[in-house]
């Protein structure tokens, strides 16, 4: 089942397990429980010191496997083949299990220990879905460290009987004792929030009780995190506070234009750029979202930003890196069946629509790259985009236009997406040339229209264009003194991954001369 250049290197990282391992699979008759078995019987090969493997399990999901540590009462269990994305998930947790330490901050680890309570974890995900590795890995880690957490990690393709009675249009998708918890990408610190209710308070104490910074950036995308280097080498406190570290490129597949990278994937090039920030000591805050920024009361003195947890952070200077984030389309039915068969992310909800027809709104690159895509899996692919032309780039529209299962229809503004009060059935269109009104029966709609800027939160506190985008100069200043941004939300043309990273580099190099140049009051000296 996996070829030799994968077994040579998890036979590598399996020379990390020190602690034994018991796996024990429930099978049955399926192609499926064989490939199981192949996979099971090849891991315990490997290191057949420390695992032990039984097939006589008894669990009513089949074909699973349970995977916990010698003598212990821990449950993480596997249904499906977690293949694909998820077999990096799968390594991480013999390796854990077996006892080498997670790269998680040991305060997450004590939360999690603290949790009490009966904590039954399904997560359903698909194994082409990249935004599910980090809450399998979240909730495998849970159960690993807690033996009050169970976590079943599903795979959708292998249980579609369970995706069908459980109306799942999704991944990820989280169950906690019976009912929905959760669904989308989630970090291991967000879900133990979640369950943690003085979390959110002790998280706003910490924030405000940290020095003020020389840099402090908001935001932790490319723009943010080329910020946070430059202002970093120059030696000074740099801090950065993220609503989600990364940002849009954890949820971008294929990333094939960025300058000296041939190809990579988002969660990868996401994972890099925290890694090179943490290399520079930058004090990193993750999951937190800005609500508010209050001027300096004097030149030089200091700029608060207030979170969202009720927390501060304040600085010299601040950069906005806010980025932005899809556009809704804003027509009935959108918000009521998100998540029922309004989707926007092709890749992770794509196989989830196997065999069935689907519609994807946008007709620039992200939309005709979707439908692209999605003409691969679905039976069927309408396009609907409100200019009377594709805008995406000729070689993506030639390809289009040569699959024989997609419809395309331009000059089309969307007017509903309707449904059976469960999940959608069609979606409805405007002919803008005639007013006619079309009605397209379907089972998945997937938006996707472009961004809108990251920047309600600063209405009123500097200057934002009509796009509500946050105005700039040359050199990254904004109209507040000491407040530069970068990237995304930004009125700089062109979003752009390169591009905001440039803007970020060029943000911190004006900050820093704007340190220099500019004297610090007596107050903020002391």
């Amino acid at each position: 089942m996996l070829d030799s250049t994968l077994k040579s290197q998890l036979a590598a990282y399996l020379e990390r397990v020190t602690l034994p391992i018991e796996l024990v699979a429930s099978l049955d008759s399926s192609s499926t429980a064989d490939e199981m078995r192949d996979l099971l019987e090849t891991i315990q090969s490997l290191r057949s010191d420390k695992i032990t493997l039984r097939t006589d399990g008894t669990d009513a999901r089949k074909p699973s496997f349970t995977l916990q540590r010698a003598n212990t009462t821990n449950s993480l269990r596997f249904a499906g083949l977690p293949l694909g994305h998820e077999f990096t998930s799968l390594v991480l947790a013999l390796l854990w299990t077996g006892g080498h330490p997670p790269k998680v901050e040991p305060e997450v680890i004590e939360a999690i220990r603290g949790l009490d309570g009966d904590f039954n974890f399904e997560v359903y995900m698909s194994l082409s879905c990249h935004n599910c590795p980090d809450v399998v890995q979240a909730l495998s880690l849970m159960a690993i460290f807690n033996p009050k957490i169970k976590t079943t990690v599903i795979e959708g393709g292998a249980f579609q009987d369970e995706i069908k009675a459980r109306e799942i249009m999704a991944v990820p998708s989280i169950y906690l004792n019976g009912a929905l918890f959760g669904n989308g990408r989630m970090l291991v610190e967000e879900i133990v929030a979640k369950l943690d209710t003085g979390a959110a308070q002790r998280d706003a104490a910490k924030m405000t009780a940290k020095d003020p910074y020389e840099v402090l950036i908001v935001g932790g995308g490319p723009a943010g995190a080329a910020a946070a280097v430059y202002a970093a080498r120059k030696g000074i406190r740099t801090g950065v506070a993220a609503e989600r570290f990364g940002g849009q490129t954890n949820d971008t597949m294929a990333i094939e234009n960025y300058i000296s990278v041939l190809e990579t994937d988002g969660p990868k090039f996401a994972a890099a750029l925290e890694a090179q920030v943490r290399q520079y000591g930058v004090d990193i805050m993750n999951l937190q979202r800005a609500d508010k920024l209050i001027p300096a009361s004097e030149p030089g003195g200091l700029i608060e930003i207030q979170l969202a947890n009720g927390g501060a952070l304040k600085a010299r200077t601040v950069i906005l890196s806010t980025g932005a984030r899809w556009r809704n389309v804003n027509v009935p039915g959108e918000d009521q069946y998100r998540n029922k068969g309004v989707a926007y992310c092709p890749h992770c909800d794509g196989p989830l629509f196997k065999g069935k027809k689907v519609s994807v709104i946008g007709g620039g690159n992200s939309g005709v790259e979707a439908a692209i895509d999605l003409a691969g899996i679905v039976k069927h692919v309408t396009l609907v985009e409100f200019a009377d032309q594709l805008k995406a780039d000729a070689v993506l529209v030639n390809k289009l236009k040569s699959l024989s299962n997609v419809t395309i229809h331009t000059n089309a503004q969307t007017t509903e997406i309707t449904g059976d009060g469960q999940r959608v059935n069609g979606l409805s269109y405007k002919d803008r040339a005639t007013d006619v009104v079309h009605h397209v029966e379907l089972e998945g709609v997937f938006v996707q229209i472009g961004l809108v800027p990251n920047t309600e939160w600063l209405k009123g506190t500097l200057e934002l264009s009509k796009h509500g985008e946050i105005v700039v100069d040359a050199k990254g200043h904004t109209s507040l003194p000491g407040v530069f941004a970068a990237g995304d939300a930004t009125t700089v043309p062109y979003k752009q991954i390169v591009i905001a990273a440039g803007d970020g580099a060029k943000a911190a190099l004006s900050a820093f001369d704007h340190l220099i140049r500019t004297p610090v009051p007596e107050a903020v000296a002391a």
